[in-house]
This record gives structure tokens, sequence and C-alpha cells, in this order.
């Protein structure tokens, strides 16, 4: 237990705003989603892309037989260079680059999505391990309450007050309070492991540690208050309504591409084959207007008409989930809170003034070992049930901070 301590208060414990500092840096699956953004911001400047205008050079004319024992191939060549353009029609380009701006948006807000997840892991591992602390500092208060009881009771066998049986008997009960200290060091360790494998951290488990504070609050806010919170913060709800609003921008966009793109061309031709010497040199235009008899791009029209309304249900949905998550863990929340506040104003008390009575009555003959044995181990029952509904109202409490995606509960 010294060399225990020693560790502990060389250790420089690290706050839960430092944790999640250490998390956002450090963690390789936030680093992942992050590249998912920069790639979609890409992809913003590839739909905002003007078409490319196309080159074309054609030669003709060109001499293969000599003409009157003549032959000179290229006397006659016609040389025409051209370039054509395909101008897009009905904001073609403004509706693609919506369309990814919006796809940016979800991209980030999905990232955030993420992160609440992650974040909620995080913090039930954080909880873990001052549970674990709080459990193992139990274990040592029980064992070093035990020992003194013990040297009590050998001077009771030394005094001639006690038997040796019962001394025995009261020694052996020790290895049940050396068990819960190995136990509580085990978890401990075990949840230091799973805290440093989230923050992607190689610290040894011996200089690491967390501060925190262990215990519930009883102010809450009204369920109403958690709802509208959570209809403003959380992620995968905004996810959702990005998604109606870009199923409207692809419907647009299909109703776009159902309209006419012309082509413009243009041509300057050398050709000196013309009896004219003076029109040797030409230019030439055109317009190609495509005839949408047949395809007018009906069917994603149609598609994308019907994936409105598909997202749109998904948003209801959504909200549905959103609000079946918050009162699930509003009423979590008020079921620890009615067993805790009865534990911390009377039944902690009660289960120590009743092992204090007995252990007194026990040393001066008038109880016997095995009613001190049953009052110490209801204490250390109570004292950890206790513990553990602290560790639970803590988790929930961060369960709720997911539901409504943010930290309202601390």
């Amino acid at each position: 237990m010294v060399f225990l301590a020693s560790h502990l208060s060389a250790q420089t414990a690290l706050t839960w705003d430092q944790v999640k500092d250490r998390f956002a840096s450090g963690n390789p699956t936030l680093k992942a989603a992050k590249a998912n953004i920069d790639e979609s911001r890409a992809a913003e400047i590839t739909a905002y892309l003007r078409p490319n205008p196309d080159f074309s050079l054609s030669a003709d004319g060109t001499q293969l037989t000599p003409y009157q024992g003549v032959y000179r191939p290229f006397a006659g060549t016609q040389v025409s260079p051209a370039i054509s353009y395909l101008h897009e029609r009905e904001q073609k380009r403004e509706l693609r680059r919506d369309q990814a701006k919006k796809n940016t948006t979800i991209a980030e807000t999905t990232y955030l999505d993420q992160e609440r997840n992650l974040v909620f892991n995080l913090r039930t591992a954080f909880v873990q391990v001052l549970q674990s602390k709080a459990i193992l500092q139990n274990a040592q208060d029980n064992l070093a309450y035990w020992d003194h009881e013990i040297d009590i009771q050998r001077n009771r066998l030394n005094a001639g007050d006690l038997s040796q049986v019962d001394f025995d008997r009261f020694d052996l009960q020790r290895v049940q309070f050396e068990s819960d200290y190995e136990a509580a060091l085990v978890n401990l360790r075990t949840a230091k492991i799973t805290l440093l494998m989230l923050l992607n951290d190689r610290t040894p488990i011996e200089r690491f540690d967390v501060t925190g504070t262990f215990d519930f609050s009883i102010d809450l806010m009204p369920l109403e208050d958690f709802r509208k919170v959570a209809l403003e913060a959380r992620p995968d709800l905004q996810v959702a309504m990005h998604n109606v609003e870009l199923a409207k921008i692809t419907h647009q966009l299909a109703v776009a591409n159902g309209s006419t793109d012309p082509t413009f061309s243009g041509w300057w031709t050398h050709n000196p084959s013309f009896n004219n010497p003076y029109d040797y040199n030409t230019v030439g235009a055109s317009v190609s207007i495509p005839l949408r008899i047949f395809d007018r791009n009906q069917g994603e029209k149609a598609r994308t008409q019907l994936d409105i309304s598909r997202n749109e249900r998904l948003l209801d949905a959504g909200q549905a989930l959103v609000f079946n998550d918050v009162e699930s863990a509003y009423y979590t929340i008020i079921q620890s809170l009615n067993l805790l506040k009865p534990y911390k104003n009377k039944y902690l008390k009660l289960s120590m003034d009743i092992r204090d009575r007995v252990a007194f009555a026990y040393q001066n003959g008038g109880s016997s070992l095995l009613d001190f044995l049953d009052a110490e181990k209801a204490y250390r029952d109570t004292r950890l049930a206790y513990l553990n509904l602290i560790g639970s109202y803590l988790t929930t409490s961060a369960q709720m901070n997911m539901a409504v995606g943010r930290e309202i509960l601390q």
C-alpha cells in the first residue's frame, strides 16, 4: 500500500477536460473521420469545374498522284483547326456545387456524431477509473479498519479476555479484505488500460492517473429542457435534416439535367484549292442542339422526388429516436437518484453505526463474533453498493450527454 501511494502521489492526474483534449488530438478513429471532411471539400472543386473546350485539327486534299507530271502533295491540302464548347444551362454547375457543399456539411456533422459516440465511450471509461479508485480506497480503508480491530482483539487475547479460537477466526476474516483490495487493484488497472487505449496513449499504467468528482447532484433540469437541447444539438438529427436538403438539391439538379445543352463550334479553314485566290482562308461557326424527345431524364426526376419523401420520413424517425434516448436516460437518472438519496442520507450512516455498536458490544462481551462479522459485512456491502450507484449515475449522465449531443451533466 505504501508503494502504491508513492506512485500515485508522483503522478500528474488528468482532469476530464485534459482527457478530452488528448482524445481529440490522439484518437486515430477521429483522425480518419476528419480525412472524410477534407475529401469532401476537394470534391467541391471538381463539382464546380466548367466543361473543357474541345480542339480538333483536320487536313484534307493531300495529293497522292502527280498532276501533269508534277508531284506536289501538299499544294492543295486543306487545313481546318476548330474549337467547340458545351454550354451548360439551368445552373447545372451551381447545383453541383451546392450539392457538393451540402455533402461537406453532412460529412462535418457525421464527424460530430461519431465524436459524440466516442466521447460517450471515453466518458464511460473515465468514470470507470474514478469508480475503481473509489472502490480501491474503500478496500484500503476497510483493510486498515480490520487491522486495527485485529490489534484490539490481540490485546484482548493477551489479557485473557478472548480465546485463541475466536482470535484465529477473527484473523482469518482478513483474507476477505485482502481479496477485496486485490480485486479492486486489478479493476483499476483494467479501467486505466481501457482509457489509455481510447487515448492512443502508451503511458505506463503506474504513471497514469485521472482526477474528478465522484459524486452525484440532485439538481436536474425538466425533461422538456433536455428535449429542446437534443433537437438543437444532436448531430445525427442534423445529418437527417441536411439529407432532406441534399435530396431537394439533387432533385433540382435532375430537373436541370433534363434540359438541353447546346454546343457552340467555330473553325478556321485554309483551302488553297479554291479557284478564287482571295478565298484561301475562311471561318465558320455552328450550334449543335440535342433534341431531347425521348430522354428528358424522367427516371432521375422521379427517383429524386421520391428520395425527398424518404429522407423526410427518416427525419421523423430520427426525431422519435432522439426523444426515446433522452427519455430513457432521464428516467434512468431519476431512478439512480431515488436510490442514492436514501443511501447518502440514511443507510450509510446507519450501517456504520450498527457496525460500531456491535463492535463495541463484542469487545465488551455483549455480542457474538458472528454478529460482529455480519455487521461488518453489511457495512461493506452498503458502502460498495453506494459507490456502484454513484458510478451508475455518472455513466447515465454520460448517456444523457450523448442523447442530447452536448455536455450538460458533469
